[in-house]
């Protein structure tokens, strides 16, 4: 019986404490397998009223940062305050019970290590108790060792997903996290009752909290970013203030005359030197009337010469000489 009871003592679940009672229902590590039994009830106990009180903190927070109405918030206020005080009874029912099995693993350990008259030889062991001391470590326990390992991992913030007993990849990445930051190297691809003490021996959390954008972690909850006015919230998770809109230079739309324009309103205008149907080229007698088609210039512009006139060669001439050239009329 002794080493049956230990060897479901170092299981440590319910299962096994179970099965342990189902063989021995009566005597004293009976007694000590239902004390270990109340301590396992209180752990669940208290880490549901964890749970429950982290997420009445978190809806709390939620109605005062989106301004909820007050009687919404006091609503959450008061179911917040009711799962901290069941959190704190849970804690202590845990505490009482955990004092109460190791006291009495206290007494069994100092009353089997005092001399004692020779016992008896032991009877042989049945077929059908040998099977049930077997599945104390097989079947059903390696589940429940996995839940255990998965509440631990929820307790010291490293696993945020459910605790279902199956030990997928999600478990495993929580595990890794709990070797980075706890600095242990822990066996990650199966939940063993060594990983299991190895987590129970951290008393707070371990993993840091890690919360979605727009919120950051406050304490053990996480906390909406409100930024100031005339910040955003950019894609690092912080405020950054907003860039003022410069004004644009723009491009005069006026209806004033483009210079091209205004050089050709001072240009005089030329006659045209290819003859069509508006300007036919002059032939015979039509081109001595005409004149004879030359241009005389002075000194601020040139113009052709007029019909009946021609020009004549004076003398002198030159910049600044006097005009050189002198229209003659008939």
């Amino acid at each position: 019986m002794r080493r049956d009871y230990e060897l479901a003592l170092q299981i440590g679940n319910k299962s096994a404490m179970n099965a342990f009672l189902a063989q021995y229902p009566s005597g004293y590590y009976a007694n000590l397998a239902r004390l270990q039994l109340e301590k396992f009830a209180a752990e669940e106990t208290r880490v549901a009223a964890t749970e429950k009180a982290r997420l009445a903190e978190q809806e709390r927070a939620r109605l005062v940062a989106e301004g909820a109405q007050t009687a919404q918030q006091a609503k959450a206020e008061a179911d917040a305050k009711a799962a901290e005080q069941a959190r704190l009874a849970a804690e202590q029912a845990k505490q009482l019970a955990q004092d109460q099995a190791a006291a009495a693993e206290q007494k069994r350990l100092a009353a089997e290590t005092a001399p004692a008259a020779p016992a008896p030889p032991a009877a042989p062991v049945s077929d059908e108790k040998t099977t049930t001391v077997a599945a104390l470590t097989t079947g059903s326990p390696q589940a429940d060792v996995t839940k255990s390992v998965q509440t631990e991992l929820r307790r010291v913030g490293c696993l945020a997903g459910a605790v279902d007993g199956d030990w997928n990849a999600a478990s495993q990445r929580s595990l890794t996290l709990f070797n980075r930051y706890a600095g242990t190297k822990l066996d990650i691809k199966t939940a063993s009752v060594d990983t299991l003490d190895a987590i129970k021996l951290k008393p707070s959390r371990v993993c840091p909290l890690v919360c979605e954008h727009g919120f950051r972690a406050d304490g053990d909850r996480c906390s909406r970013i409100v930024c100031a006015e005339g910040s955003f919230l950019n894609d690092d998770n912080e405020c950054e203030k907003r860039r003022e809109k410069r004004p644009v230079a723009k491009r005069d739309t006026d209806d004033r005359p483009s210079r091209r324009e205004r050089e050709r309103a001072f240009r005089p205008e030329r006659e045209p030197s290819i003859p069509s149907a508006a300007n036919p080229r002059p032939q015979g007698r039509a081109r001595a009337e005409s004149g004879s088609g030359q241009i005389m210039c002075d000194a601020y512009l040139c113009r052709p010469v007029r019909h009946g006139c021609h020009l004549e060669y004076r003398g002198g001439g030159g910049p600044g000489l006097g005009v050189g050239n002198v229209e003659v009329c008939n």
